[in-house]
């Protein structure tokens, strides 16, 4: 048996430059494997918690603490165990930390420590983490969603809707989807610059534009699209994350770039007139993670026609999905392995959403790094949507890379890249 002898953790920085937790793992046959939490900026209320120091140093964000968890007890606890028996480990880490938000150890040191352990697993039997998790069965590349143009809380509330992303329907594989993309990204950036919109970056990457409107942002991906030399839609199409809850105020919905304030009812007549005018084919979290009856509504009006994501909404949690789709909430589920803190409870979400008959994406946070364990989950899973960021900053790119890398080594034993078939019903 191969059990895990040494559980080390040391403190790295985030994509934002803030600390971060790393663990790494090493055991009894030779093999060691790292793994990096990442951190998101906006946060759904059932989320794992990260284990934060306060205080004055790192703006109260040090993560000291949840490093000497994993340091000791968390070490203690795992030492001996058998590293190809992930969900032994994973739940001996639940235990250990016994609360319902993963708070007392840490989230970050959990998720951490999670990753890496599953990629020792893999390194121990001397294949890539994907390979590892897909076993005999054969695999796809993802479809990307990534953002053009960055907002909400990615972008200090510059403009209200948090993400305007593209995939791309018409691409035959995951290289050309990603060429694709490089071309409207840079579109979308001429003609900012050429309107003088151009503001600089978002947390993830994509363009922190000055718009006017939040309509505004759908117009100018539209003709970027365009610009590019695509068929809106047909080649290349929108994915908006409108993060509703950071919207919410009270009953109502702020956008605040236009110093508008509507109902559930309006905020949906609005991204239902959204998606009539433009290429939209995806919306992730279009009412707050507490509107469940607005979410369920837009969803019998609109489940037909996009894909309607949830993200604060299910937090990965794969109870919240189940109950969920006993209502008709959401088609889609967003999947994020911080957000609930292990492999096995991620893996448990993908499985609620395939029994419920809901989409899934695989997806980055805001504050990331050089590791890419959520492309080989994506894959080794069979998850077929894969939402990283932007198609810039080296965290992100690093991502996409591994990506093709793994194409590339696939070669013509790839299943069927699966971006015609997964929004043919949007065309």
């Amino acid at each position: 048996m191969d059990t895990i002898t040494k559980l080390h953790a040391r403190r790295v920085w985030d994509s934002r430059g803030r600390p971060t937790v790393e663990a790494e793992v090493h055991t009894s046959h030779g093999s060691s494997a790292r793994a990096i939490a990442p951190a998101g900026a906006s946060t759904g209320s059932g989320e794992a918690r990260d284990l934060r120091d306060g205080g004055t140093p790192c703006g109260g964000l040090d993560v000291m603490q949840a490093i000497e968890h994993i340091r000791h007890p968390i070490a203690q606890r795992l030492v001996g165990m058998n590293i190809q028996d992930q969900a032994a480990i994973d739940a001996a880490l639940i235990a250990l930390d016994g609360t319902a938000d993963k708070s007392r150890l840490g989230g970050n040191a959990i998720v951490a420590v999670s990753l890496a352990c599953v990629h020792a697993a893999a390194a121990a039997h001397g294949v890539p983490l994907w390979q590892h998790l897909a076993g005999s069965q054969r695999v796809a590349l993802p479809v990307p969603e990534i953002q053009i143009f960055g907002g909400g809380a990615h972008a200090r509330g510059r403009v209200d809707v948090q993400d305007y992303l593209v995939v791309c329907p018409g691409a035959r594989n995951f290289a050309e989807a990603l060429e694709w993309t490089a071309e409207v990204y840079h579109a979308a950036g001429a003609r900012l610059a050429k309107k003088g919109q151009l503001q600089g970056v978002a947390d993830e990457g994509g363009y922190w534009p000055s718009f006017k409107s939040n309509e505004e942002g759908l117009i100018e991906l539209t003709r970027a699209i365009e610009d590019a030399g695509f068929k809106p839609r047909e080649d290349v199409a929108i994915a908006l994350d409108i993060a509703a809850t950071q919207l919410r105020v009270g009953a109502r919905y702020q956008l605040n770039l236009e110093n508008r304030s509507l109902s559930a009812e309006q905020f949906g007549i609005m991204l239902e007139r959204w998606v009539d005018a433009y290429p939209i084919v995806s919306i992730e979290d279009p009412f707050a993670e507490d509107d469940v009856e607005a979410m369920q509504h837009f969803t019998q009006r609109m489940g037909h026609r996009i894909q309607v994501v949830g993200d604060d909404f299910f937090c990965t949690d794969a109870q919240r999905i189940r109950a969920a789709a006993e209502r008709g909430a959401c088609n889609t589920v967003l999947i994020k392995p911080n957000q609930v803190g292990t492999v096995t409870e991620t893996f448990a979400a993908v499985q609620a959403a395939r029994a419920a008959g809901y989409g899934t994406i695989v997806s980055a946070r805001s504050g990331e790094s050089e590791d890419v364990s959520i492309v080989h989950l994506a894959i080794g899973w069979g998850v077929p949507e894969l939402k990283v960021g932007s198609f810039s900053r080296s965290e992100r790119m690093a991502k996409w890379n591994e990506g093709l890398r793994i194409e590339d080594y696939l070669g013509t034993h790839a299943l069927a890249f699966p971006a015609r078939k997964l929004f043919a019903h949007t065309h």
